[in-house]
């Protein structure tokens, strides 16, 4: 964990938008998901294009009813290791070319994590100016 980070989570225990986590761990996990993010995105032909998986597989390795209690962390990262990943299409290999073009980079992906962490519905004015606005003014550009 860098030393900003640590400190941020030494100040902030009990920051209601952690979703009762403690600081430390949103930045560990974070730390982890970003590394395991710029590794994926650095060296895309190292995972098959296609996954090698049958039609309900996924949905035969989930449970048949729902959990009592939800999963730790840890445990979720687990399942997206060993059941998202083996599953998913590698959009962003550069042996796949159907449908669209590779639609992920890096800057996307800390786009992406900036919007997340607003959590803003731009469905009108007064929800998010600083949504809708440019949202506005982008498709004003394409007419």
């Amino acid at each position: 964990m860098t030393r900003v980070c640590f400190l941020r989570a030494a100040l902030a225990q009990d920051a209601p938008g952690l979703g009762g986590w403690e600081a430390a761990a949103f930045c560990r996990f974070g730390h982890e998901i970003i590394d395991w993010i710029a590794d994926y995105l650095a060296d895309p032909p190292t995972n098959p294009v296609l996954p090698a998986v049958a039609p309900g597989a996924v949905a035969n390795a989930l449970p048949a009813q729902a959990p009592e209690e939800g999963e730790g962390f840890e445990e979720i990262l687990g399942d997206f290791r060993s059941l998202v990943l083996p599953a998913t299409t590698q959009w962003n290999h550069p042996g796949f070319m159907a449908y669209f073009s590779s639609s992920g980079s890096a800057p996307g992906v800390l786009g992406e994590l900036l919007t997340a962490a607003l959590n803003v519905n731009a469905m009108l004015w007064r929800t998010s100016p600083a949504a809708t606005e440019p949202e506005e003014t982008v498709l004003g550009w394409l007419r």
